[in-house]
């Protein structure tokens, strides 16, 4: 089963995707969140292109794994993405994938500039890589 997975920030949405037998993420791209939420062709190219069955948003919880108000909005946001293309949706803790994604770009000797927007769609691919382990047990 293709799964892709959202990091939907305010501006920029990241997105990942996992391979055809769901056992492996890789980045895909990021693209403004307006233009998922508005179902935008660029975004519509990505379904295309992928065909997934699922799609697993990111949300942000506390360090103490309680939703705060963003949580709130993003659960709103996706839920909207995901009636309008009709695809199911799960959502998945996705707390810290940030910071780990800015230490793995760094790692691969990107600064700040060069990492902006990259950082989003690396996130999205270490939740759903979180995710996609967790069904196999």
């Amino acid at each position: 089963m293709r799964v892709l997975a959202l990091d939907i920030g305010d501006v920029r949405c990241g997105i990942a995707a996992s391979d055809a037998t769901g056992t492996i993420s890789s980045p895909v791209c990021v693209l403004p969140t307006a233009e998922v939420v508005s179902n935008a062709r660029t975004w519509r190219r990505v379904l295309e292109d992928y065909e997934p069955q699922m799609l697993v948003c990111g949300l942000p919880a506390t360090l103490a794994g309680e939703e705060g108000p963003q949580a709130a909005h993003i659960r709103e946001v996706a839920l909207i993405i995901s009636s309008t293309c009709g695809i199911p949706l799960e959502f998945v803790d996705e707390r810290l994938s940030s910071i780990e994604a800015k230490r793995i770009l760094r790692r691969k000797g990107l600064d700040e500039r060069r990492m902006r927007g990259k950082v989003d769609m690396v996130a999205a691919s270490l939740f759903l890589q979180t995710w996609l382990e967790a069904q196999k047990k």
